[in-house]
């Protein structure tokens, strides 16, 4: 076997995506409700008897229901998540049925700008309701009800998705045993707002946006999604590991005096970019970043984050990344604080990194052993 390759044993292997029809009405924060909605799924590992081994993983910003395993055979990458999900590994799907979905608003199949609005006949676009994190626990909820799952396990996320994390939790806290709360802020920063509108504006001033109607003039704001994701793929990286990598490297050796690729960072990011642009959706990506620039838990307690830990019944583990500055560790230890003082029982730990944000994807092997040893303790609670 080649070194690169993946080893079949440790992997789900093959999986198969599914469609869900959700029936039941969905009110939104903004105010709208939808009648149904649609949700593609992927799950990994079996369901006991008594149903009680049930793990939601809860995605990212460009993430989506693709976690674990391959697509089709010979594929190369597999889902975004699968250094952590699989036999073996800390998510460990021989003791637990792990879901995995893409979340109401996505661009990867379930409802969102990119499908077709029934009421009329045309795809939502810019008719999409923005949507909060709110919303998507009440979503997440009816999946768990469609699927039989009165109660997880845990549920699990990193960034965008530890913040669904601390949602469930708090919003209902009877069905959520354990919340895994990963490279996660209680609330965006100013700064993380600021970083969040520019990427928007880029999008909105494309003049292929056209309002968001791009889709009936045949054309993708490329221009706006590229420079959309060269920034955040800045603020994912510590300034550390930029240096390491990229350093001042020339991809000639030499000054062009042009306004092409010269350095070697340079060519990285437009690389990601681009991309970026041949799989996402320009508003799906409004649309993510609204809801990560919404959430605030504390603000119907007051602004006091241990009232809104109060409600909750789960058990929690947080981790933060020594190098991630966009949720610096500090962030976590809001966290964290607020929880203690709410009386709820916390582990934290802070891993040693170097890439940054990105660290919560990667399988740094003391963050793998703090989440697998935690996620063990769980199984044996449940019986698996």
């Amino acid at each position: 076997m080649n070194a690169d390759e993946p080893r079949a044993d440790l992997s789900v292997g093959l999986v198969v995506p599914r469609k869900l029809a959700i029936g039941a009405a969905l009110p939104l924060d903004c105010g709208r409700t939808l009648p149904g909605h649609e949700l593609m799924v992927e799950t990994y590992g079996e369901l006991n008897g008594a149903r009680s081994n049930a793990v939601l993983v809860c995605h990212a910003l460009s993430g989506d229901h693709h976690a674990a395993g391959y697509h089709a055979a010979g594929e190369r990458k597999p889902g975004w998540w699968d250094s952590a999900i699989g036999p073996g590994k800390p998510i460990d799907t021989r003791r637990f049925h792990v879901v995995s979905l893409n979340n109401l608003g996505g661009c990867r199949g379930s409802t969102g700008p990119n499908t077709v609005n029934p009421a009329t006949g045309e795809l939502f676009g810019p008719d999409f309701p923005i949507v909060t994190v709110r919303d998507w626990v009440r979503s997440q909820a009816l999946l768990a009800d469609a699927l039989g799952i009165e109660r997880w396990a845990a549920v699990i996320g990193g960034s965008l998705g530890g913040m669904q994390v601390m949602q469930w939790a708090i919003d209902l806290p009877q069905r959520v045993r354990h919340a895994v709360v990963i490279a996660a802020a209680p609330r965006m920063s100013a700064q993380n707002i600021a970083f969040n509108e520019i990427a928007r504006q880029a999008i909105l001033s494309d003049p292929d946006f056209h309002g968001g109607r791009y889709y009936a003039h045949r054309v993708v704001p490329s221009r706006g999604l590229k420079l959309a994701r060269m920034l955040g793929h800045i603020t994912y990286l510590s300034d550390e590991a930029m240096r390491e990598r990229f350093g001042r490297l020339l991809r000639d050796g030499q000054f062009n005096f042009n306004f092409d690729v010269e350095f070697e960072v340079e060519s990285y990011l437009r690389h990601q970019g681009q991309v970026f642009v041949e799989r996402f959706d320009a508003n799906t990506y409004l649309l993510m970043t609204k809801a990560l620039d919404y959430f605030d838990p504390a603000r119907e307690f007051g602004d006091d984050l241990a009232a809104a830990f109060r409600v909750s019944r789960a058990r929690y583990l947080v981790i933060a990344f020594e190098a991630d500055w966009r949720f610096a560790p500090q962030r976590s230890r809001e966290i964290v604080k607020a929880l203690v003082a709410a009386g709820r029982e916390v582990s934290y730990a802070q891993v040693h990194s170097h890439l940054g944000h990105d660290d919560f994807l990667m399988p740094l092997p003391q963050y793998h052993k703090v989440l697998g040893n935690y996620l063990a303790r769980v199984a044996e609670e449940v019986g698996t």
